[in-house]
């Protein structure tokens, strides 16, 4: 009967919101480990393995939102988020609220083929 009321998913909801990992998701990006792009691609050494899904966090602060977006997607187990996007609603009283959105993903890093020493060919 509590959960029909609501009483408990309030506490889920709380567990759930994805920023209980917010200072290591913080670390990992400031160090280069978390890529955060704009484009669909990381580059061409990381091939896309898995997607997991869109990851969205909205708030009144720029910096936990994206942080919140970023410690969302880790919690899902992503490697990176492709196709960042973010919005920012100006409200009359001067206050803004931001949204932060991109697709976390998993990937692979693709091994690239040493080069021949010079005068060697590949004879088949």
């Amino acid at each position: 009967m509590l959960f029909l009321l609501g009483g408990d998913k309030k506490k889920r909801k709380e567990s759930d919101n994805g920023v209980e990992n917010f200072d290591r998701v913080k670390e990992l990006f400031l160090a280069g480990r978390f890529p955060v792009v704009t484009t669909a691609l990381l580059d061409e050494s990381r091939k896309i393995n898995k997607v997991l899904g869109l990851v969205v966090c909205r708030g009144y602060d720029s910096e936990e939102t994206f942080f919140g977006m970023a410690a969302r997607a880790v919690n899902k187990g992503a490697q990176a988020i492709i196709g960042y996007q973010e919005n920012i609603a100006f409200h009359p009283d001067g206050s803004k609220f931001f949204t932060c959105y991109g697709t976390a993903v998993q990937y692979e890093v693709v091994q690239q083929k040493p080069a021949l020493p010079e005068g060697m060919s590949l004879a088949i």
